[in-house]
């Protein structure tokens, strides 16, 4: 992919690789792009993220072809049953609890009681203990004033960027697991294309909030060329998981191909990231 200044009579700035491209997010107004480049990107499952002033994405190109069983896992998530979705969301419910209390206690708010939260959350989670979470978690990470709303700037711009990067990385991982995004485990909502994509990026919301806190701690309130990149690069960060360490790319697609495993019935449960401080690697820097 190449990337010109039209400024200045199409004048390049960079080139990248499309096979080191996770997804490509615009939310410019001024950019233009050609078909051609569109097409590249669906041949290789990556994600073109359109986004409104406040970094939210509105719209996403996704490739219809990503899985050689594509046709019979959309069968499977179809015909998977109710007690079955609520299984699955309560561990993804308990895996974003605790990995919230990972990353107060990374930042020296002790999380404890997240901890206990996720110890009860039971099938479907209908005491909404991940709300009870929520409320318990933002006043400690950006103080008593801070609200989470989509449609405000300042902090909440920083999230929605990294929120976007997070959706656009655990979209392709989705397509290449042979899911259909719209058909999701707790997501409902008629309007949202994307439901399957928001239910399974939720345990690795808190990895954005903490590099969003530490962009907060350095002075930075606005998403900028120079808090974009910490944002992006959080995410070739690893986990510690039960395989070892992986890049959180890596655990979101282990996530999105154990959630086919189960629905085709090779396994009971999610791979889920386990909880802890991401582990930054040396190319990150680059």
């Amino acid at each position: 992919m190449v990337v010109e200044d039209t400024r200045d009579e199409y004048a390049e700035i960079g080139t990248i690789p499309l096979d080191d491209i996770v997804a490509v997010i615009v939310h410019s107004h001024g950019v233009s792009y050609r078909h051609s480049l569109l097409v590249a990107l669906a041949e290789r499952g990556i994600p073109f993220v359109v986004c409104d002033r406040n970094h939210h994405p509105l719209g996403v190109l996704l490739t219809l072809d990503g899985h050689h069983q594509q046709a019979r896992r959309f069968d499977e998530q179809i015909a998977a049953k109710k007690p079955t979705k609520k299984r699955l969301w309560a561990s993804i419910v308990k895996a974003k609890l605790t990995q919230q209390a990972s990353a107060l206690n990374g930042i020296e708010q002790n999380g404890d009681d997240l901890l206990a939260l996720a110890a009860r959350v039971r099938s479907g989670d209908p005491d909404n203990l991940e709300a009870q979470g929520a409320r318990r978690y933002w006043p400690r990470l950006f103080g008593t004033d801070f609200r989470r709303d989509r449609y405000a700037t300042d902090v909440n711009g920083l999230l929605n960027y990294g929120y976007t990067v997070a959706r656009a990385a655990t979209a392709r991982a989705v397509v290449a697991a042979g899911l259909h995004p719209s058909l999701g485990i707790h997501h409902s909502h008629e309007q949202n294309a994307m439901r399957l994509v928001d239910d399974l990026m939720e345990p690795f919301r808190p990895l954005v909030d903490l590099q969003v806190w530490k962009l907060v701690q350095a002075g930075e309130s606005k998403v900028s060329p120079a808090t974009k990149r910490p944002l992006v690069l959080s995410f070739y960060q690893s986990l510690v998981t039960a395989s070892g360490v992986t890049p959180i790319l890596g655990c979101m697609q282990q996530l999105a191909t154990s959630l086919a495993q189960v629905y085709l019935g090779q396994r009971v449960g999610l791979e889920l990231p386990v909880p802890g401080i991401p582990i930054r690697d040396n190319n990150t820097e680059h």
